[in-house]
């Protein structure tokens, strides 16, 4: 029976126009299928180095099970049902090395505000939103970025207050490193936010005179977050699955959460159990918190499906560089007298992951600036001595000083980085550090060069969750509107063959899953992408708009097009 539904539901979306939505059962691909499916006349590429393309492949019991030409997987599999691809393209399933799944549910039932022009466009987009909520409300939104309007300064209480002088409202900034209030929402905070006082590894942005503004940087923003009424379980469970409908359509087979708490994994072995995920979900624990705690008291939790797994942990070193929170060993250029803040001191942040080492899991740290990235290279050494299987990850390895590349490799490292998050600080980024430290910033070909893993993910909801944005930024350096001509520090483009590898192989690499996903190769789940063109070979311009066609996860399509 499967067979047919996964033949006919092809054939139907590919050629004829399906206008199914995106499932949440591709669990019940898991049933066995007794009979084959093979896909022919495709152009696969397989992120396979012993064998890069192929153009047919064959599907049994949720794995591949041949992969070839045409011609030899007919002679094959000739009782096969066959699905004639028509030239279609084949990629592995995409995996994202660093995702928020749960914030980007949230984010789709908040006020968008990316790209918002100037404070105006976001006082619109709040009202009209305003207008659908209950009196008293919170009022949450995501995505401001100061830098992309005119007057590039943060925003301030006072711009909301005239319009919304009752209802609470918090935006968060399209980092997740800084969010902006309203003077009804800093009423509910417990103390006074005025004066010189500075929260550990936070900041209360502050006028001349002392007061808050408006703004809170890192750990500044519990001081008001934590008065927002909490999320239940069923809203926690309706935005994850809201996110994972958006995952499926942009051919997304499995991401990597870089901060799950307890909470979110107690909703999450459930749904997995009632065959409800629509990604592969490898988890980070949320820091040194209860989910720290369970995994060290209860060991790695690893999936031999590799549907819901947790082997990691995500710590922080320092904030983000669009609100000048990340870390630097001098002065940022555009800021004298301002270097960053530490998420948390350097003994610390050792101490947190040697402990998280002593417990067999993977270590994950956030660094962005010099220092944040060299105060996390220190605590990975001090934490090496464990007995440990390795493969920890420096998340974002966003700026680096010349004598730290060698470390990564010295460490044993992997590098997680994000490409657009090069393409959309560009505008700014060498504002920030200057001629000098901009060349050690966003260098993926010099990681590439000495031998230093890359895996490669967006950071959803920061940037879009779409990954083929994201391959187009790793080969271009540029924006979707072609700009800078030749790409910004082009000699730090990746190649379509390293681009490819760094979201599938690659990412599955970091996550201990190399050998069950990530390639499409005989014995591995059947997670793959049909796309609407060669992103191998197309010019590099027409790759974001390029149409994902079907999302296949365990041998079964859990997303197919619209017409």
């Amino acid at each position: 029976m499967i067979k047919k539904i996964l033949s006919l539901a092809f054939l139907a979306a590919t050629f004829a126009g399906c206008d199914s939505a995106p499932s949440n059962q591709p669990d019940a691909a898991k049933a066995p299928a007794k009979n084959l499916t093979l896909l022919t006349n495709a152009v696969i590429y397989t992120s396979n180095d012993e064998q890069p393309t192929a153009t047919a492949l064959a599907i049994q019991s949720e794995k591949f099970v041949g992969v070839g030409s045409t011609a030899e997987l007919l002679q094959q599999f000739p009782q096969a049902d066959q699905v004639d691809m028509q030239g279609r393209t084949v990629i592995p399933g995409l995996i994202d090395a660093h995702v928020h799944l749960l914030s980007l549910g949230q984010a789709l039932s908040r006020v968008d505000l990316v790209g918002s022009t100037d404070k105006a466009d976001i006082l619109q987009r709040l009202q009209a939103f305003a207008a659908t909520l209950p009196e008293g409300q919170w009022l949450l939104g995501r995505g401001w970025d100061q830098n992309d309007w005119p007057v590039k300064e943060l925003p301030t209480a006072a711009d909301l207050d005239a319009a919304f002088p009752d209802r609470p409202i918090w935006l968060t900034r399209i980092d997740g490193h800084a969010a902006w209030a309203n003077s009804a929402a800093m009423a509910y905070a417990d103390q006074d936010l005025n004066g010189d006082w500075q929260p550990d590894g936070g900041e209360i942005v502050r006028d001349a005179s002392g007061q808050a503004s408006g703004v809170f940087i890192d750990n500044a923003e519990t001081l008001i977050a934590s008065k927002i009424p909490a999320e239940s379980v069923a809203q926690q469970r309706a935005a994850l699955n809201r996110a994972m409908q958006k995952t499926a359509s942009v051919g997304l087979t499995s991401v990597h959460n870089a901060g799950t708490s307890k909470q979110v994994w107690d909703i999450l072995e459930p749904m997995h159990a009632a065959g409800e995920l629509a990604v592969r979900y490898y988890a980070m624990a949320d820091g040194s918190n209860e989910m720290l705690d369970y995994l060290c008291a209860q060991g790695a939790q690893i999936d031999p499906s590799a549907m819901l797994s947790a082997r990691a942990v995500k710590l922080y070193s320092d904030g983000a560089l669009g609100s000048r929170g990340a870390a630097l060993l001098e002065d940022y250029s555009d800021r004298p007298g301002q270097r960053g803040l530490l998420i948390e001191p350097p003994a610390t942040l050792k101490a947190y992951a040697t402990r998280a080492a002593e417990c067999g899991l993977q270590i994950n740290i956030h660094a962005i600036g010099d220092r944040g990235n060299r105060v996390t290279l220190d605590a990975l050494a001090a934490a090496s001595n464990a007995d440990n299987p390795g493969r920890h990850r420096v998340e974002h390895a966003q700026v680096i000083s010349a004598e730290d590349f060698a470390r990564f490799n010295e460490l044993d490292l992997i590098a997680s980085v994000q490409p657009t998050h090069a393409t959309s600080d560009m505008y700014w980024a060498e504002q920030r550090v200057g001629a000098e430290r901009i060349k050690g910033a966003y260098a993926w070909q010099t990681f590439n060069d000495l031998g230093v893993p890359l895996a490669l993910g967006s950071d959803f909801p920061v940037e879009k969750a779409d990954p083929l944005l994201g391959f187009y930024a790793a080969v271009s350096r540029q924006d979707t509107k072609g700009w800078p001509e030749g790409g910004w520090y082009p000699t730090q483009t990746l190649t379509r063959q390293q681009a490819l590898h760094g979201f599938t192989l690659g990412a599955a690499y970091a996550a201990f899953e190399e050998d069950k996903i990530g390639s499409i190769e005989a014995g591995k789940y059947a997670d793959f992408v049909v796309l609407e063109k060669d992103i191998m070979q197309i010019p590099a311009a027409q790759i974001p708009g390029t149409k994902i066609l079907q999302t296949w996860l365990n041998g079964a399509p859990i997303y197919s097009a619209k017409d």
